[in-house]
């Protein structure tokens, strides 16, 4: 019995003990599960959170790409901004509009080697090719083709030259007349004082898709000037040709003539030499005329002009305004620039002209019908023509003729249906020369290219001559009504509004 009785102990012992390990064991898997649950839940956290950030590098990485590819064909004017002082990769209007009539394929080749480009040469044909779909910039190194430059001349180019070519035409722009250079006399070395990018490759592209270029012929043998060095290189960059004229011997205008140039003769032209000069224009003639005062009576070379409507005032022209003088000087003109088509461009950019020793114009009151004179310049209404200019004073005298003038007129007339007579005058040929063009920064260059270019463009040739860059610093202008206005200002109300704040804080102080 006491067995019995202590092995029913046992049993249920072992029952109690297989019991509990049964219940460990379940709550050790219970735990093993929930453990197991909760790591598959982080993993699942984690691995949703890892998912959603790798498609959102994936995606900022393909917008990063397709931006970049965007701002890649987006044009240079674009993604490169041009901030040198004198815009030098910078091409203006008359560029752009030329550019957007071209019709016909061009080429331009940057000769040099590949890490020795010029970036303001580079720069600016990529502007070129960023406003024309016609233009293709291409870059040709000498050291891997050799050949290449003997395709087109035989001279020896400088690293970074250029030809432009279109179809059977080309033409070459050496680097050493991009850059312009002059002698420093104070240290005898050259040091660099323009750029010239815009003006050389707009001719090149002009030179060579113009079918036609134009002849520009200037009279001689009556003491005309001769042409200012600035404005024949401005002419032959417009790719005009510059022949001489001898009516004498030729007895009549070529037939070739694009445009007429007559630059102020100092003696009369001959009765034979009107008549022929008035033959070409009323058979549609184009003519830019100089007149400069000379003292002498000049009735064949002023019948020209009267024909169409126009007569020179004896003397020179004063200017009573300060405004409208220079330099101190009331015969230094600085006339009001009326907006025209030519002129539009120097009024919306704000030059001024400036014009010595000029004569006045006056319009006849008996011109035909047919012809109209358009004003260019003209001077204020205080200004004078002095019929003796040895009277020794600036003053308006007795015998003076009163204002206001035109100093420069634009003269048409149609002839025909297809045929239009243009003359350009101007009364001063010192409107032409250099150092007077300095004095007011390129403004009377711009003036006498306009007028040309409105003469003898055509649908077969343009002129387009855009004025190199300047490198030195540019010239102020100042009307001899600006110079008194500034200088009351530096010598009179500046110093004078310091002493009287000095004064006051004097007195303040003075007072506490």
């Amino acid at each position: 019995m006491f067995f019995s009785k202590k092995n029913n102990n046992n049993n249920n012992i072992n029952e109690e003990n297989t019991e509990s390990v049964e219940k460990t064991e379940n709550n050790n898997n219970s735990s093993k599960k929930q453990r197991k649950k909760f790591k598959d839940t982080i993993n699942k956290k984690y691995l949703k959170n890892g998912s959603y950030s790798s498609i959102m590098i994936v995606v900022f990485v393909a917008i990063i790409i397709v931006i970049n590819m965007i701002v890649g064909n987006l044009p240079s004017k674009y993604t490169q901004l041009d901030i040198s002082s004198e815009k030098l990769y910078t091409i203006g209007d008359e560029t752009k509009a030329m550019l957007k009539d071209l019709d016909k394929d061009v080429i331009i080749y940057q000769i040099a080697q590949r890490g020795s480009e010029d970036e303001n040469i580079s720069n600016l044909l990529q502007r070129y090719a960023d406003e024309s779909d016609h233009i293709t910039v291409e870059q040709k190194d000498p050291v891997v083709n050799p050949k290449f430059i003997s395709e087109y001349t035989s001279d020896n180019l400088s690293s970074n030259s250029l030809i432009i070519v279109c179809g059977d035409r080309n033409k070459v722009v050496n680097y050493n007349n991009i850059y312009e250079s002059s002698l420093d006399y104070n240290t005898y070395s050259y040091k660099t004082t323009g750029f010239d990018g815009e003006g050389q490759i707009t001719s090149a592209i002009a030179y060579v898709t113009s079918e036609n270029l134009p002849v520009m012929y200037t009279l001689e043998g009556h003491g005309e000037q001769d042409l200012d060095s600035t404005v024949k290189e401005d002419i032959e960059k417009a790719n005009m040709e510059i022949k001489s004229l001898n009516l004498l011997t030729e007895g009549s205008v070529p037939e070739d003539a694009s445009c007429l140039l007559i630059d102020a003769p100092t003696t009369d032209i001959s009765e034979n030499e009107k008549t022929a000069l008035i033959e070409y224009l009323e058979n549609g003639g184009k003519a830019m005329i100089f007149s400069d005062y000379t003292g002498q009576e000049m009735p064949n070379f002023d019948a020209v002009l009267e024909n169409y409507g126009v007569n020179r005032v004896d003397g020179l022209v004063f200017e009573g305004d300060s405004q409208h003088y220079a330099a101190q000087m009331p015969y230094y003109l600085v006339p009001t620039i009326n907006s025209t088509d030519i002129t539009s461009d120097l009024v919306s950019s704000g030059y001024y002209i400036l014009m010595p020793y000029a004569q006045g114009i006056q319009k006849s009151e008996d011109v035909r019908d047919t012809v109209t004179i358009e004003s260019l310049l003209t001077t204020s209404d205080s200004a004078y023509s002095k019929t003796d200019v040895n009277s020794g004073t600036l003053s308006k005298e007795d015998g003076d003729v009163d204002g206001p003038f035109d100093l420069g007129v634009s003269i048409t007339e149609t002839v025909d249906t297809d045929k239009e007579t243009h003359i350009i005058y101007y009364s001063t040929s010192n409107l032409l020369q250099s150092q007077v063009n300095q004095m007011v920064s390129g403004g009377n260059e711009k003036l006498v290219m306009a007028s040309l270019s409105a003469l003898v463009d055509t649908e077969d040739s343009t002129t387009v001559s855009i004025p190199s860059k300047s490198l030195e610093v540019s010239y102020l202008t100042l009307t001899a009504y600006d110079a008194s206005f500034w200088k009351i200002c530096v010598i009179g109300l500046i110093p004078g509004a310091f002493l009287l704040v000095g004064f006051m804080i004097w007195l303040k102080r003075r007072k506490a």
